[in-house]
């Protein structure tokens, strides 16, 4: 029976291959920053309504769902595809005004979940199945523009960073058991043992104005800032190779003129670890060092925390269905599976916390990720077989009364019992606040998280 709905999915996804493809050249030559995907929303929508489908749109942001029921009670599976680019600016097929490209090959993912949604909507292809899928059209899984982010936030739109943790603090995932993706990789198919989280930080170093050509009438925040640095890549060797740390900081204000003492500059930092107690160890190990930066000075620091995403934990038995399906779709040598954790972070992390999920990797692609060099080369092997192996996985899942899907359900181990439950522990990653204060004598007393 399972080979049997596999293949009238499969044949669906052919017959549709065109199509397919061409929503992914047109996503890859419309690239846009998260929250701001709306060229990418609408033409999507428009292919999902054209199937039948009633499109459920977040509203103030980009992004949807549509769910397809059939009819029979069971376990209910979330498909992601995410709709953002980030900036590259030396790309060469990047939007000249935004400087953004899909250089995570995030097109060829809408595009593949734009497949599903062919492949669902064809004749007969629910027979055999129980419970339910949601197809979701996702925004802003790149971490990036983080100042934007905030002013969302600011007018009440946000809560999170990231699209996934928006949608789940919106209730887009409730009564989800599981969730699967597929993400780029150079050639063939592959599993890994998750990736980093990491927390999102702004340091602001507060001193005192001044002629530069008389410094020592000011207190030189830009110094305090560079002092903070130098002080936290010192750090580094006490981070073990084990917890995959990876700190990285960017200057995103210096000064206001080159003759003025700068009395206010601004770091945007990122902790990446492999586990929670990893990244809120280092990130009192970093705020130490920032804290003695501006100490080193005479400066105040104010430190603004939030969580960007949690470590992605891998379903072992969701990861080996994806595996099952991989080796009818992909030869022996293509297939790679136990691949070393990722250092980078997605907030399908955040998912992983409260369900069970599979994040796969399928082929296609030349050219490191957010790069200049990063290509789409195969876009069939992704679009339209990586299509086949979520359809695939999802017939194994969802056939014979759901007995795979169940027992995904009954050895689930997740960090929080909820969504609820979630959104309230990640108010603990968040801080704001000045942790230097002087003191009448001349001390300085430092309070850090």
């Amino acid at each position: 029976m399972q080979n049997e709905i596999c293949e009238r999915l499969y044949s669906a996804i052919e017959a549709n291959k065109d199509s397919i493809l061409e929503a992914e050249r047109y996503i890859w030559n419309n690239p846009e920053a998260g929250f701001k995907e709306w060229k990418t929303h609408r033409y999507l929508k428009a292919l999902y309504e054209k199937l039948g489908y009633e499109v459920h749109e977040a509203g103030d942001i980009p992004g949807f769902y549509v769910d397809i029921d059939t009819g029979i009670p069971g376990p209910r599976i979330a498909v992601f595809g995410e709709m953002d680019g980030l900036p590259v600016p030396d790309h060469p097929e990047r939007d000249p005004e935004t400087n953004v490209v899909h250089a995570c090959g995030h097109n060829a993912q809408s595009a593949a979940l734009y497949a599903l949604a062919c492949a669902f909507a064809s004749k007969d292809a629910l027979k055999g199945l129980c419970g339910g899928i949601r197809l979701i059209a996702v925004p802003a899984e790149e971490l990036v523009d983080i100042s934007y982010r905030k002013s969302l936030m600011e007018q009440g739109i946000l809560h999170f960073y990231g699209g996934k943790q928006e949608f789940m603090y919106r209730g887009y995932l409730n009564g989800i058991d599981m969730s699967i993706m597929i993400h780029c990789r150079g050639k063939g198919f592959g599993l890994n043992r998750g990736c980093n989280g990491c927390i999102n930080k702004k340091f602001t170093f507060i001193g005192k104005t001044a002629h530069a050509a008389g410094p020592s009438n000011g207190l030189n925040a830009l110094y305090a800032a560079t002092n903070a640095i130098s002080s936290a890549n010192a750090v580094r060797e006490t981070f073990p190779e084990s917890d995959k740390v990876r700190v990285h900081s960017i200057i995103t204000k210096g000064g206001e003129a080159v003759n003025v003492i700068p009395s206010e500059v601004e770091v945007e930092t990122m902790v990446r670890g492999l586990t929670v107690n990893v990244m809120k160890r280092i990130n009192r190990k970093i705020n130490r060092a920032f804290a003695a930066g501006a100490l080193s000075m005479g400066c105040g620091l104010v430190i603004d925390d939030m969580i960007g995403y949690l470590p992605r934990k891998e379903d072992k038995t969701l990861q080996a269905t994806f595996l099952q399906i991989a080796r009818t779709l992909f030869s022996e040598e293509d297939i790679h599976v136990d691949l070393p954790p990722a250092p980078g972070c997605t907030d399908l992390g955040d998912v992983s916390a409260v369900m069970p999920v599979c994040h796969a990797f399928v082929g296609g692609f030349d050219g490191a990720g957010h790069s200049a060099q990063f290509r789409v080369t195969d876009p069939y092997t992704f679009c339209v077989t990586g299509a086949k192996l979520e359809a695939g996985v999802i017939a194994t899942l969802l056939s014979d009364g759901g007995k795979r899907a169940k027992e995904v359900i009954d050895n689930a181990d997740v960090l929080y019992g909820s969504v609820e439950e979630y959104l309230n522990a990640m108010e603990e990653f968040k801080f704001h606040g000045n942790v230097i204060t002087e003191n009448e004598d001349g001390s300085y007393t430092v309070t850090i998280k």
